[in-house]
């Protein structure tokens, strides 16, 4: 009943909230709206709205207050037959208390059976969101590779934020984020990452999925055409052999036309009976090779053509066995010890204890309570590779710190000779890789342009270099060459 919707800045969750509520006035005013064959509206006796600042000196209200007025209402009027919406729930005052009452809010606004859309960028409402019945996350699509919103939205997952990274499109100075990254917290710093993740994997593994389906359409439609072009050269094989037997059964009407005739002249002229014996012999002989000749030979062709066919059938149903196996697998209720991967956060486990409908999930060192519906069985292979990437990516180097804090992504170069520059750029290159910092900064000087051109001569050849490009005019224009990392 309720959608909480996360995202990036200017990625249109306002917009989608506010679409939502004017569509419900249109509808309600008896207008036709705008959606697909076969949607569902419902019919409101309370349109409840909280969006923008409602901040008013003369009535002494500060923005926090006047949200907290609106929730006060809502809390009171709220219903069954009622629909919310609230854009930035929970801003205003200091985020961890905010996000707290937010939720308390969110949790009773639940228990009224209200329906409601939501917009936040609070972590602890979404994931109170995939843990709570009635209420399902959304996320906005984001393009983090050219860092620009897609204005998609997608039910079912969180979105992250991409806080660090539109900072980082801006030009904020990496120090600041590096600060800012250190202060968060490491737990906050990866959620945001498993986010994105999660994001990309999904438009990665739908992209393939409709590659596939495109394949088997293109697949079915190639069997069909060469299931016709087979039929044709049947029908036209069965026409040459009738017409080759006419033409062959013509042909030894008119031999032995010519040969009996050939015989009747032989014994009027008195012919021994030892030659006309032998003249009848060689007639039945190319009689023989005749008939022979007329038997159906399957061709080369065909032959190729019903492999093709047999090959394709082959292929098309060969998934189904295992289709129907993994069915029955899921199909299976939950046991303890089964291996377990949590679909709202895709992180795999094993369940300790079953409950009614709820499963208690150990996944590292934490235990989870979770229902049945928001899991997914999987295999111990899938399990152990997840454990085993969790541990890689939770494992800390001690030095990997000390150099994420000594990193610089900008080195200057100016009045440095050809080979050792280039040794410079190849140890930044190499301890960006190292830390994980992708956008460096390569400092030259304009000059008479030799070193530049010889600075991106070498990053031409460098695999992990994305690209480079001239510095912004107001920055330094052509004697800096900023470079992407992949």
């Amino acid at each position: 009943r309720i959608l909480v919707i996360s995202g990036p800045n200017a990625g249109g969750k306002s917009v989608c909230l506010k679409t939502v509520g004017l569509l419900q006035y249109m509808l309600q005013c008896g207008f036709t709206i705008p959606v697909e064959e076969g949607s569902e509206c419902g019919i409101f006796s309370d349109i409840l709205i909280d969006i923008g600042d409602e901040q008013s000196i003369d009535n002494d209200l500060s923005t926090y207050s006047s949200h907290l007025i609106n929730m006060k209402h809502f809390l009171k009027h709220g219903s069954g037959k009622s629909l919310i919406l609230i854009d930035e729930f929970g801003t205003g005052t200091e985020p961890m208390l905010g996000g707290s009452i937010a939720e308390a809010i969110l949790g009773e606004l639940n228990r009224k059976k209200v329906f409601g859309v939501l917009t936040t960028h609070y972590t602890n409402l979404k994931y109170f969101a995939s843990l709570t019945e009635g209420i399902i996350n959304g996320a906005m699509a984001f393009d983090n590779h050219l860092m620009q919103p897609l204005f998609k939205l997608n039910i079912g997952k969180p979105g992250s934020s991409f806080a660090f990274e539109i900072a980082r499109k801006i030009g904020l100075p990496e120090n600041i984020l590096d600060e800012a990254a250190g202060k968060v917290g490491v737990k906050n710093i990866d959620y945001d990452r498993h986010l994105k993740d999660i994001a990309r994997d999904k438009r990665y593994w739908e992209t393939k999925r409709q590659n596939i389906r495109q394949h088997e359409k293109r697949l079915e439609g190639l069997i069909e055409e060469y299931e016709k072009e087979l039929s044709d050269a049947r029908s036209a094989r069965k026409e040459i052999i009738i017409q080759a037997k006419d033409e062959a059964q013509e042909l030894l009407k008119k031999s032995n036309r010519i040969i009996e005739n050939t015989i009747r002249q032989i014994r009027e002229s008195q012919a021994e009976k030892e030659k006309t014996k032998e003249v009848r012999q060689e007639l039945e002989e190319f009689k023989s090779t005749v008939e022979e000749k007329s038997v159906p030979v399957e061709s080369q062709f065909e032959k190729k053509m019903s492999g093709l066919v047999e090959k394709a059938k082959r292929y098309k149903n060969k998934s189904k066995p295992k289709e129907e196996k993994a069915v029955k697998e899921k199909a299976k209720p939950l046991r303890p010890g089964d291996a377990v991967r949590i679909k709202e956060t895709q992180a795999a486990g094993e369940i300790v204890s079953v409950r009614g409908k709820l499963v208690q999930v150990e996944t590292g060192s934490m235990r989870l309570q979770v229902p049945v519906d928001r899991v997914e069985r999987i295999s111990r292979t899938e399990l152990r590779e997840s454990l085993r990437t969790v541990r890689r990516t939770s494992t800390p180097d001690p030095g990997l710190h000390e150099r994420k804090l000594n990193f610089k992504s900008e080195i200057d170069i100016r009045g440095v000779r050809g080979e050792e520059a280039l040794n410079r750029v190849r140890e930044l290159i190499d301890d960006a890789l190292i830390v994980q910092h992708k956008n460096l900064r390569i400092l030259h000087g304009k000059g008479n342009g030799i070193l530049r051109q010889l600075v991106r001569d070498y990053l031409a050849t460098v695999d992990v270099v994305k690209s480079f490009r001239d510095e912004h005019v107001d920055m330094g224009g052509s004697g800096i060459t900023v470079v992407e990392i992949d």
